[in-house]
């Protein structure tokens, strides 16, 4: 009884939703060139990171050196998005990673994604709200800030921001308003903020130029007294490290480069809108590239310029692109630009919100959140319920977190989501056809009828011998049921060796490349098995499916993603880890406790109507389509 039931429970985790038959509309949609998918994806990348990441980055992690963490990224970002992209390839439907996962992986692994998904959304929107405050505060002098945090900040746990910010509670209520009353983003919307994104970098760009100092490139410990000394301003100097342009050292770097991670996150856009385009294969790849090479070019300027314009120390970290114009004697610049962030901030605000209630609703519909959200107004067609929720879940951490744990946040939200969406590539690839449901069970009755009419075949007494063999020479040259088990196990064991080795290097590199003798040993033999695991992997037959795009490479460039990802994530500290296990702890007691009782498929012999999820479709505009 108690096999049967965990039987029961292990096929209830890794089941898979079946893909909905869906209107035609998205086929009428007139196709993306690459020049097209390329003006999406910028249009996509650029935007609030710009104002918010650069000034907190450069003042405590980086220093100048936050243009080699952006570098980093750009790299990580290429990697993982295309692993993405071969997810998105293997469902023939435009839908997000997390609907992706659920019809390919199964349940367990669509629910964790979705969850990081969410957390990523609602830290998103939160840091955009903090950042339209904090640059509204600054038009006015500060004022505001300065009277709550010396009413509230001998109140408040060292683990919150300083004060309640009221101004983010307010604005997100405000937006939260207007969602309910079916506000949207239209085209044209769209476009002139995409302008205006292109517009800032460009001009803070040529400011650096015009009005930056190579000197603060080479800051040196007497500038920094001379400074502490000569200072008239409120604002406290951040940490000078060992000045130079690299005063954090390798680490900053990367953990620079662990937090900076989602800057490029929202050019996922250009694989869902690639379904269209008339070459997906050259396509999307190529227009993927130049668009985070734009974004590259965008950030790491903008972060050139405010460094050579501002010592890192100096930087104010909550506006600090209109302070840097303060700085250098262009208060009229500070006005104008501050009025263009006020209105791109904005916009990226609604953007966010968009997608962060359409995930609600869609795993409400599925089951794994509570049905309740899923409930539609039948004179106001967008669901009440979820963007109340987005805008409950928004406010509290808007109004209480500091902004830097946010970022954080958001890493930890979207580097394990990547993490697992690149597993997938490395798992379904090696499985038996995913298209047809009777496919796996005609394989495994091939298999065992070639068993049983072969009676040359060695018996599975041989032991040792014969699994190596079958490791090596696979029996059969399509995917089969034993061939996708040893391809499970083997990506199973990769993920738990890389996640070592990242734990190793992360956090004594200095002692594995001195020559420790027993972290150096555990290291080359994390490789020795790393490569071994590989190699047999690489032995298994791949799917013969047709796909609209492949990842090459394989298994190497999924795996050269993992361990990015896993090593960017051994650099964010345990404070965010912690606040990353409370989330996650809140997760699992809604999918243990409800989801997996409610889930896909109870939901499916009810056979309701209609889904919310095709309402939604029908009456709600998606970010995406703009």
């Amino acid at each position: 009884m108690l096999r049967q039931y965990v039987r029961q429970f292990v096929q209830k985790l890794v089941r898979r939703r079946p893909l909905e038959p869906r209107e035609e509309s998205e086929s009428r949609r007139a196709p993306l060139s690459t020049l097209g998918l390329v003006l999406l994806g910028v249009g996509r990348t650029l935007g609030a990171g710009v104002y918010v990441l650069t000034g907190v980055m450069a003042m405590f992690i980086t220093g100048p050196a936050i243009i080699i963490s952006f570098s980093v990224v750009a790299l990580s970002s290429v990697l993982s998005g295309l692993c993405y992209a071969e997810l998105w390839a293997w469902v023939p439907h435009s839908c997000s990673a997390y609907l992706y996962s659920y019809v390919t992986m199964g349940e367990l692994h669509a629910f964790v994604i979705g969850w990081n998904l969410l957390l990523y959304l609602v830290a998103a929107a939160s840091c955009l709200t903090r950042a339209w405050s904090y640059t509204f505060d600054s038009l006015i002098g500060n004022h505001i800030s300065q009277a709550l945090e010396r009413t509230f900040s001998p109140h408040m746990p060292s683990f919150l921001a300083p004060y309640p910010d009221f101004i983010s509670l307010g604005l997100v209520l405000l937006m939260t308003g207007l969602l309910v009353r079916g506000a949207h983003v239209t085209t044209l919307i769209f476009k002139v903020s995409t302008g205006l994104n292109l517009f800032v970098p460009i001009f803070m760009i040529l400011s650096g130029f015009i009005k930056g100092d190579l000197h603060n490139w080479q800051l040196t410990e007497q500038d920094y007294r001379a400074n502490i000394s000569g200072s008239s301003s409120t604002f406290s100097l951040g940490p000078l490290g060992s000045g130079g342009f690299v005063p954090f050292g390798f680490e900053g770097i990367l953990q620079g480069a662990a937090i900076l991670f989602t800057s490029y996150f929202d050019v996922h856009a250009i694989v869902t809108a690639g379904k269209q385009a008339p070459n997906p294969q050259c396509s999307i790849p190529l227009s993927m590239v130049i668009s985070i090479f734009i974004g590259f070019l965008a950030y790491s300027g903008v972060s050139a310029a405010l460094t050579l314009m501002v010592p890192y120390y100096q930087i104010y970290p909550y506006s600090p692109l209109l302070q840097a114009f303060l700085h250098v004697g262009w208060a009229s610049a500070k006005y104008a630009m501050a009025v263009v962030f006020l209105c791109t901030l904005l916009y990226s605000l609604l953007g966010s919100m968009f997608p962060m209630f359409q995930l609600i609703c869609t795993m409400a519909d599925d089951g794994f959140l509570f049905r309740r959200l899923t409930q539609i107004n039948a004179c106001i067609h967008p669901p009440i319920m979820a963007i109340m929720a987005s805008g409950i879940l928004t406010g509290f951490m808007a109004s209480l977190l500091r902004i830097l744990d946010l970022v954080k946040l958001m890493s930890t939200g979207v580097l394990p989501a990547y993490t697992l969406m690149a597993v997938s590539i490395l798992v379904l690839r090696y499985q038996p056809d995913q298209n047809l449901s009777k496919n796996e069970k005609v394989e495994e009755e091939i298999e065992i009828s070639d068993h049983e009419a072969s009676p040359s075949e060695p018996v599975p007494e041989a032991g040792t011998s014969s699994i190596l063999k079958t490791l090596w020479y696979p029996t059969s040259p399509i995917p089969t049921r034993k061939s996708s088990q040893i391809v499970c196990g083997c990506a199973f064991l990769l993920v738990l060796l890389l996640t070592i080795l990242s734990l190793i290097l992360a956090q004594w590199p200095s002692h594995v490349f001195s020559g420790d003798p027993v972290l150096t040993t555990v290291a080359v033999l994390l490789l020795l098995l790393i490569t071994g695991a590989t190699v047999i992997i690489w032995r298994q037959p791949q799917s013969p499916s047709p796909l609209h795009f492949r990842v090459s490479a394989l298994p190497v460039f999924p795996l050269v993603s993992i361990f990015v990802n896993i090593y960017l994530m051994m650099h964010l500290d345990t404070g965010t880890w912690v606040q990353f296990g409370i989330w996650m702890g809140i997760g699992s007691v809604i999918y243990f406790g409800y989801g997996i009782r409610h889930s896909f498929e109870e939901k499916n012999e009810q056979q309701p109507p209609a889904s919310t999820s095709q309402m939604l479709d029908k009456n709600i505009p998606s970010v995406e389509s703009s």
